[in-house]
Formats: structure tokens, sequence, C-alpha cells
């Protein structure tokens, strides 16, 4: 019934009463209308349709409204985090009682691309209590826990049972277990994480937080003495041996877990053979063990500012599992030959034993590539190197052909001392070696993905949905409000449009907020069995295989290909049971994405702002990156963002203009509007609240006012 129930909503994308489906769905006897008042209360509680004021009944989608997790903030206003769209801002006055964490029903009150999104709460769906993180403390002789997130308002009572290896100053992680009022909670201490002032433990708190652990549970640390150290000869059997191949990785420089090697060659007929390994982890974590449940949960390596909470314990992540140089590694192989407009024209998947040759780093590597400078060691390697730079513009150019979005956005890069204290923000580099390796994984994803699709079997795609016309028609006006005309028509169909679009701005100063207001006009990319393409890389057909030491569905991807190919396994039995378990498994997988790249963008926010402390006072050139109405948020070159609030903005009283998304000056019409480069100063900063404040440096026309009234002042004294 809940089927059909759905399906006459979205089909007909209009509410119906129950009345009304009771008539559409022939239901006649009281038993069969309860049935359905119980699927509606169902449908209703979990925000897949919504009951309106009229006792109307229709698909959540389709309705005016948005749902999400609401996040507010100590000042008292809040963001409803979206899904496939930028964050809603909800005025405090708006929030209708939610608090932190509740996943809530809103509406827009603002439809502007450009200005930060703002809403009003309609309804709060639940209300959400996840892990407590804060100092155990006592207040007025009993012991409770003064939690970090300052946005928790209720008041803590701690079971004595779970307090008794807590000392003042532990920073502890608590479950609720009721609500005793509404403004207390009774809640059990679950895990000490250490003292306050030790190394990294403010950010293991968000990280807690975010229900990740550094920690991996006994068992599943017992399971790995069964793991070998190294290659067996059993391990082999049935292996293509490439270990005489000349085969390299490239990554970062401080990589300790190494997924993907690679090797080129160039063949008679002109074309190239490219060979993608990928360190085989699903030959170690195999369904069934304590190991494997344990990737499934963690779904992803999280990557913070001086650490990685792995998704696999650090025998396999850094050990048996990396393409460490110089030693056997099992591998699975997708070899392609691609020919010279970049089409792969045929390929092999196999099973592999590889040895990586040596350990080559991106910034050695581009020394070679962009400047011609040989690295110690490197000089066996230049002539497959600059192979591979040559199949690499081949294959980006028909990638860029077919239509393939390039948002061109910057990446903040925090540098820690080895006491995890912030002493520098710098913008990543994204050079030639890095773009070259993303080229042959993409390239591999895809060949993979189009190997298993076509057989049609179950599987695990990357995939990324077409805009919202509505949305890419806002940005559109918005640019034109900056006095910047689109030409050409768009079709959101064809990702090439949106290039089109990007291309236009290009030369345009704002063009990097531009970039980033049009990404945010995309959806996320997610997993899921089903194959609707990838928008953003204009791929019919993806996945994601090459990362599979820190991503499970690269893992299960691997699993697959083993049960398909390598073991010829395509039985109805085992069909059917994928049918079922792959789509509960991508929707934990997207799951756990977003929640790692929300613990990683608190991570970010609070060591930006912990860096920002130590520059109060002074002065920094920035873009104005959005205006709301009761501020703008001004970026720096280094992607540090704070807000400058309208009452530190100075000079004037400043409004809001919904039609422009600017703050206008009431009296000298002076205008503030997104892409504006302007002189701020860091007024405050707070690593424990994650917020920086800017104000506006006063013209120097204020200033010179200020000081002849100073100065006038003093004449009269």
């Amino acid at each position: 019934m809940k089927d059909k129930i759905l399906n006459i909503l979205k089909e007909e994308e209009r509410a119906y009463t129950a009345f009304e489906l009771k008539d559409i769905l022939g239901l006649n006897t009281t038993e069969e209308i309860e049935s359905m008042l119980k699927v509606l209360n169902e449908l209703e509680s979990n925000l897949t349709i919504y009951h309106t004021n009229k006792d109307k009944y229709m698909a959540f989608e389709y309705s005016h409204l948005k749902k999400g997790k609401i996040s507010v903030s100590e000042k008292g206003f809040g963001f409803i985090l979206m899904e496939d769209e930028e964050d809603i801002h909800v005025d405090g006055k708006h929030l209708n009682g939610a608090v932190d964490g509740d996943l809530v029903i809103a509406e827009i009150t603002n439809k502007n691309t450009g200005a930060k999104k703002e809403g009003r709460v309609l309804r709060i769906a639940s209300r959400f209590y996840g892990p407590i993180v804060g100092e155990y403390i006592y207040n007025d002789g009993k012991p409770t826990i003064k939690v970090n997130d300052r946005k928790f308002k209720q008041t803590i009572v701690l079971t004595k049972e779970s307090t008794k290896d807590a000392v003042d100053g532990h920073i502890v992680v608590a479950n609720v277990i009721k609500e005793l009022d509404r403004e207390t909670v009774l809640t059990e201490i679950t895990n000490i994480i250490g003292h306050k002032n030790d190394v990294g433990v403010d950010i293991e708190a968000i990280v807690y937080k975010h229900m990740f652990s550094p920690k991996f549970p006994d068992e599943v640390l017992e399971e790995l003495k069964d793991i070998p150290d190294v290659v067996r000869e059993e391990d082999k059997v049935g292996r293509r041996d490439l270990t005489d191949e000349v085969i390299f990785t490239i990554d970062g420089d401080d990589t300790k877990d190494i997924d993907d090697a690679i090797s080129i060659k160039k063949l008679d007929n002109g074309n190239y053979e490219l060979g993608v390994h990928i360190a085989d982890v699903s030959y170690y974590v195999k369904p069934g063990t304590k190991l494997y449940d344990e990737a499934y949960e963690r779904g992803t390596s999280v990557y913070l500012v001086d650490r990685v909470i792995p998704m696999l314990p650090h025998k396999l992540s850094n050990g048996i599992c990396s393409l460490n140089p110089n030693v056997e590694r099992l591998a699975q192989s997708c070899v392609m030959e691609i020919d010279s407009k970049g089409n792969v024209v045929s390929h092999e998947i196999f099973e592999s034993v590889i040895k990586s040759n040596i350990q080559m780093t991106y910034k050695k590597v581009n020394k070679w590539l962009e400047e011609g400078i040989t690295e110690v060691g490197y000089a066996p390697f230049t002539e497959k190197l600059t192979l591979m730079k040559e199949l690499s513009d081949i294959i980006r150019q028909n990638r860029e052909s077919r239509g393939a979005i390039d948002f061109g956005t910057d990446e903040a890069k925090i540098i820690a001392d080895e006491t995890g204290k912030p002493i520098d923000v710098i913008l990543r580099e994204r050079g030639t070696g890095e773009m070259m390796i993303e080229d042959f994984m993409i390239a591999a994803n895809e060949t993979v993905a189009a190997h298993v699709f076509y057989m049609e079997l179950p599987f695990v795609y990357r995939v990324h949905g077409t805009p919202k016309e509505e949305k890419v028609n806002d940005f559109i006006n918005f640019v034109s409000m900056l006095g910047y005309k689109i030409t050409g028509k768009v079709n959101i169909q064809y990702s090439s449009s949106i290039q089109n679009i990007l291309n236009q701005l290009k030369d345009k100063k704002e063009y990097k907020i531009l970039s980033s207001l049009m990404l945010r006009a995309m959806q996320k990319a997610v997993y899921q069995p089903e194959n609707i393409g990838h928008f953003g890389l204009a791929s019919k057909i993806y996945t994601h295989f090459t990362s599979p030491i820190r991503r499970f569905p690269d893992t299960t991807v691997h699993r697959l290909l083993r049960t398909y190919l390598y073991e010829n396994d395509q039985s109805k039995k085992t069909v059917d049971y994928f049918k079922e378990y792959l789509p509960v498994l991508t929707e934990h997988a997207s799951l756990k994405e977003r929640d790692a790249i929300e613990c990683e963008r608190e991570v970010e926010d609070m060591k930006m702002a912990e860096y920002m402390m130590d520059h109060v006072g002074e002065e920094f050139t920035g873009t104005i990156s959005g205006v709301t109405s009761f501020g703008m948020f001004v970026a720096l070159p280094n992607m540090i963002e704070g807000l400058v609030h309208i009452s530190d903005i100075g000079g004037d009283y400043y409004n809001y203009d919904e039609r422009t998304m600017s703050l206008v000056g009431q009296k000298h019409k002076k205008r503030y509007r997104i892409g504006d480069e302007i002189t701020v100063i860091c007024k405050s900063a707070s690593k424990e609240e994650s917020f920086i404040d800017f104000e506006v440096k006063k013209e120097s026309s204020e200033e010179d006012a200020r000081s002849k009234e100073e100065k006038k002042v003093k004449e009269m004294d």
C-alpha cells in the first residue's frame, strides 16, 4: 500500500485528503482504511509526505517546504542543513522552538540566489540527541557536564554508575537516556576522551560528536592477528603477476594510505595503454567479519587538520593494503587502451600482484612536469611521466568536449604545529600532477562502471543528478543583477550549458564567488544502485573504484568485481542478495559521507577561528561572499570567512535590498554587494564557538573627519 500511495501523490503532484485516497485505492473495509491511515502516519513521520493544515497529504518533494537538521548558534540564529542545496538561515524569532540538532520542516522566506537563503521553521519533525561531548565538572556539589556545544541549553543529570572514572577537567562523551522535563536530561558517560589540556583532545571531541571514533573495538583488533604482514604465495594464486612492470604511485607528501598506482605504455598502433592498479582491500576485509562490519559502519576515513580517522586499522591502511614501494601488494587492475582522442577502445579488469617502483610526491612530479627539474631518484621515470602528461591532456580535453564542469573552487589547508595549534592557513595546491592522477582515476571509474552496467547486474554507482531549473534560473537572474548578461540557450539537461555559463563569467572579478554560488545550485553527488549518470563529470556511467582504503563503496565495488568477474558468480541467489543489500549500503554510505564532511568542516571552522584569535585587530582585504539582512560574509584569499554584522559597517545606517541582494546606506547610498573587494579588521574570534567577526575598516574620509574633530576638541581644551 505504501508504494501505491506514493505513486498517487507523485504522479499527480497534488494534495489529497484521506477520503480521496481511500476512494482512489478502492478501500472499503475498516481494516483497509485503518491500514491506510497507519501508512500515512508512517510516511508523515519520516517526512516522505507532508500533512497540510487543510488535512491533505502531498509528496514532500513537490511541496514548497524544506526539511533538514537545524544547527542553532549560541547567538540565537540557526541554519537548516540541506542535503542537495545551500543551507537555509533562520532568524532566532523564526525558530519556533527548534533547538540544535532537531529535524525540522521549514519554508523559504526569500528565494534569491546570492543572499544566504532565509526561512522559518514551521514544525519540529523530531528531536535529536546525538552524543553529548563536554567537560566533566562539579556544579553546586553535583557532577555534570559543561557541554562543548554552547547551543545545548538543557541541564544534564548524570547517572552515578557512569561517573566513577571521571575527574574534573576530563572531556567526556555521554548519551541521553531520557528527558526528565523540558529543561533537564538524564545522561550516562560512555567514554572519557582525555583531559581538556591534552594535545588533540579539542579535535577528538568533534570527532566523537559526529559519531566517529579514533579507536577500533577490541574484537576488530583481535581479527587483525589473522591478517598477514606480507603477501603470501597462496594469496597470489589466480592473479596476474605485474611485479616486473614499471608501476609507481603519486601522492601528497604526508600520504601513508596509498591505494592507487599507475603504469603507462605507448603501443605500436599509436594508442596508449594506461594501467590503474588499486589496492585489493576486499581480499582482506571480508563479509561476516567484525572488520567488515566496522568498515561498513564508519563508511569513510575522515581527514582532519593534523590526523586521519581511518576507516580501516593502520595494519591494513598503512600496511598490507597500502601500495608501498618495493614490496609486493595485491591489487585489482583496470588496464585501458586509449586512442588519440581520449576514447577507451578496449580494457581488461583483473586481479593482480604489483610492486611499486617508487613512491612519488605531487610536489616533486610537478617540478618535472611544470619546470623540467628532475628530483633525486626520478630520472628513470621522467619519460613515463611525460607520456602520462601527454595522455592526461588528451583525456581532459575529451571530458571537457563532452561538457564536464570545472568549477575551479579553491580549498584551504591549515598548517598546525606539533601541539595542533594552527600557525598558517594557505590554499591547497592543485598542480599538473594532481590533475593528471584525477584524470586517470576518472577514466578507470568510468570504465569499471560501464563494464558492470552492461552486464545488467546490481552495482554501486556514484551519481550526480541534473540541477533544478529554478535554481539555475535564480543564479542567472542574480548574475544579471550584477550587470552581466549570459548569452546562449541554457538547457540544464546538458552539463555543457552550465560550463558555458561559467566560461562567460571567468574574467569577472567576482568569478570565485560566482563559481561557488553556481556550485551551491547543483545537487550533491551520492551513492545509489540505480545509474542516472554523473552530471558534473558529463559521464553517463560512473562509480568509485579507486579508493577502497578510505571509502567503503569502493571496497564494495571490488567485492562485486570479485563476485561477478573473477569468481564468475552471477547466480540468481547472488543477484537477488545484492539487489536487496545495495540500496541499504549506498544510503548508509551517503549518510556517513555527509557526516564526515560536517566533521571535517567543523574542525576547520574551529581551527580557523583559533588561528584568527592571534590576529585580532589586524587588517585584511577580502571579498564579500554573501549578503543577508543581518550583515555580510567576507572571505579572505586563504578561504577564511567571517561575518561583518550590519552594526559593524559604520558610517551610516544600512538596509538590506533583497532585489539586488545588497546592503545600502540610508544616507550616503553606499552599496555592498557580493564580489566587492573590502578591507576589514578582525574584531573578535573564538575557538570555543568557532566564529570570526570582522568590522569594516573606516574609509580615509571618515578617519580624516574623525581626526579633525579630535583635533578641534584638543584645541578647545
